[in-house]
């Protein structure tokens, strides 16, 4: 369950739809209307304002009035968090992967050496 205090688990509930992540990737260009942002999509616009309303409580989007427009745009300092997290996993993965691949390469020497003992 996604909490106020748990912020990441609700961006990441928000990233895991489809239809949000393409809004997002839309708003990277810009600022846009709901209408603007359904247009590609074969959906109704308050399905829209929903997804609007998900990526808005989790931090990603923000909305302001503008006469009788609603824009939305995109928080990019919002995902600095997500990067934080994957970063780490990132780094402990490229760690975990250099240590295996430095000891595949200590089995292959052994295996030639070995190899090669027993060819003379």
């Amino acid at each position: 369950m996604q909490t106020a205090a748990d912020p990441l688990s609700a961006k990441f509930a928000a990233l895991a739809d489809p239809t949000r992540r393409a809004i997002l990737a839309r708003l990277a260009t810009g600022e846009a209307t709901v209408s603007e942002l359904a247009e590609p999509f074969d959906i109704t616009q308050p399905a829209i304002t929903k997804h609007l309303k998900v990526l808005e409580k989790a931090g990603l989007i923000s909305r302001s009035r503008d006469a009788q427009r609603r824009p939305a745009k995109l928080e990019p300092q919002a995902m600095k968090g997500l990067d934080e997290w994957l970063e780490h996993y990132r780094r402990l993965w490229e760690d975990r992967f250099d240590r295996l691949a430095d000891y595949l390469r200590d089995v292959q020497a052994a295996e030639k050496a070995k190899k090669e003992q027993t060819d003379l």
